[in-house]
């Protein structure tokens, strides 16, 4: 089939869930079928024409912001008149479905992630247009994916739609080892460290997971977009010079992140907002011990066998009063469940069945 993937920066990805996704989708299923993923040229300056097996089309609008939404929607636009399904992923396109035709409603699979309306980075504004875009698509599209329970029991309680249940996939990490040129370039290897990597956003739980570790009894590292936002610029700002902090800028090479991922003591989850993070899931395929935010979304996708946090105190709490060696069996029972239920084999395999029921719809 003709297969259209919007809704993303681009390909290649460095940080996303979406991106991600996309990623894996482009591998596995262009020796299948014709497949296209849309991208930004302003936000994908390196433009390539294809992507592991997929065609690359950019369109010349930022996937940021406000712009963001005029991207999502031209490229939609274009995605259904040349192609028999397509993927939107996100919540940028909604204006633009009262104006399709039935049929090429129909070829929209949807997955819009998590309830980005409740993201605390949007003005009240914003999240109204958010929302109000969300509930367009999801009336109009013609089949649904959730990525999470809760997800598809919003859309179900919501929207009185039903939905599909894919989560994702995490078994593209790998142990590393500490070498010696890590151990120079980042010394807090030697000990017990905790360890987050992130986009820098207040629903991140950014702030509340440096106070819990401001004094704690290990340092924390946070990987992440410092310097992308007025929030991660000022934030690093006020905490770069406390001993007990790390606050590193993202890093896209993946054996030095999985480095320092794979060799923490505990890894931080600080997501509030959004379906099951890639993150969290990769964490659970390296068998990490997790403390995790009380999101209801983090406590699904890990069945209840991390630790959780709601407040500066929950986590202080946790890292003072729970062993790490305890949470160790925890942290092999989500390595369990992450290679039973988020591989991407499974993940992708569970998309283009979907695919090709809605090409017959």
């Amino acid at each position: 089939m003709k297969l259209a993937i919007v809704g993303i920066q681009g390909l290649p990805n460095k940080y996303g869930g979406f991106e991600t996704l996309a990623s894996f989708l482009a591998s596995y299923l262009s020796a299948e079928h014709e497949v296209t993923v849309y991208c930004s040229a302003k936000d994908m300056p390196l433009r390539q024409n294809n992507y592991k097996g997929a065609k690359l089309l950019y369109f010349p609008f930022s996937s940021h912001g406000m712009q963001g939404m005029i991207y999502d929607m031209l490229c939609l636009k274009h995605a259904v008149k040349n192609n028999e399904v397509v993927l939107f992923l996100g919540f940028g396109a909604g204006f633009l479905m009262p104006f399709l035709s039935r049929k090429n409603k129909q070829k929209i699979v949807l997955n819009f992630g998590g309830l980005d309306w409740q993201r605390s980075k949007w003005n009240l504004f914003s999240k109204a247009v958010i929302k109000f875009s969300e509930k367009l698509l999801v009336k109009n599209a013609g089949q649904i994916i959730a990525d999470n329970p809760i997800i598809a029991n919003y859309i179900s309680d919501t929207y009185n739609r039903e939905s599909v249940f894919i989560a994702y996939g995490g078994d593209q990490v790998t142990k590393e080892p500490i070498t010696a040129a890590s151990l120079i370039e980042y010394p807090f290897l030697k000990s017990d460290y905790a360890f987050a990597v992130c986009r820098i956003q207040p629903d991140n739980n950014i702030i509340l997971i440096i106070e819990a570790f401001k004094n704690a009894k290990i340092p924390l590292v946070i990987v992440g977009n410092w310097n992308e936002s007025a929030f991660g610029k000022t934030t690093l700002e006020a905490f770069k010079n406390n001993p007990n902090l790390y606050l590193l800028e993202a890093i896209y090479h993946p054996i030095t992140l999985n480095i320092l991922r794979s060799n923490c003591a505990v890894y931080i989850h600080g997501h509030s907002a959004g379906g099951t993070n890639p993150s969290l899931v990769e964490a659970m395929h390296l068998g990490l011990p997790i403390f995790a935010f009380a999101s209801g979304y983090n406590e699904s996708t890990t069945h209840g066998h991390a630790s959780y946090f709601s407040s500066v105190e929950d986590l202080k709490n946790l890292l003072e009063t729970v062993p790490f060696e305890i949470e160790l069996a925890g942290a092999l029972k989500m390595n369990e469940i992450a290679t039973q239920k988020y591989t991407w084999q499974a993940i992708t395999k569970a998309y283009n069945k979907l695919f090709k029921q809605q090409l017959k719809a």
